[in-house]
């Protein structure tokens, strides 16, 4: 089995950080509350240098803040995309993006839900359980407009489903009962101010 999976294809060798953060620049994360995160985003129709700019940006922030998925609006951007950096439960490293990305619904034959931790950086220091499927298959596209379909499993699969829950306008804290969303947020706001300073010096040692 190879080790890492780049668009959903094998590769021989990669580098630590995918070649897109270099050329990108690190943006602000919303948060929870900002009403881009909790709305529908809009397709994506126009590919091209400006798209490809911002999947650049996208994979540096996601970086910066130690993330293994990030999805435009959480850099305030109103379309459907996400990037990731994921490793599935083999320990199987998954590297990509996915324009206009649609969850593909499984056969409860075919998949079982796994209650595991699970946190986001619109929701800074916070971690809760939610339930997922352990396994997904995402339709969608590349930077330049070609079909893509990704697949995952364990881990990346909570990751596929947890960025496509973002473009369509929900947080994971949407899948918690009001006793849980409470306790989230709590977390949130013991733990941000130490996320953003962890953040901080990430930003200074990639511009090191």
């Amino acid at each position: 089995m190879p080790s890492v999976f780049v668009q959903g294809r094998p590769v021989d060798s990669y580098p630590r950080l995918a070649p897109e953060a270099r050329r990108g620049r690190v943006r602000r994360i919303t948060e929870v509350g900002e009403e881009v995160l909790h709305k529908p985003c809009r397709d994506v129709t126009e590919f091209g240098p400006d798209l490809a700019a911002l999947i650049d940006d996208m994979f540096l922030t996601m970086y910066t803040a130690d993330g293994a998925g990030l999805a435009a609006n959480q850099v305030g951007v109103d379309l459907r995309l996400f990037v990731y950096d994921c490793p599935d439960d083999e320990g199987v490293r998954h590297v990509g993006h996915i324009v206009n990305p649609v969850l593909k619904p499984l056969d409860a034959a075919h998949r079982r839900l796994l209650d595991e931790g699970e946190g986001c950086l619109s929701v800074p220091g916070a971690t809760m359980d939610v339930p997922r499927p352990d396994r997904a298959v995402v339709h969608g596209y590349d930077r330049d407009g070609e079909p893509l379909v990704i697949e995952g499993t364990g881990y990346f699969a909570r990751c596929l489903e947890h960025e496509t829950d973002h473009v369509n306008g929900q947080v994971y804290l949407d899948r918690l009962s009001g006793r849980e969303r409470k306790d989230a947020l709590r977390q949130m706001a013991d733990r941000r101010e130490a996320v953003f300073a962890r953040r901080a010096a990430n930003i200074a040692a990639l511009s090191g």
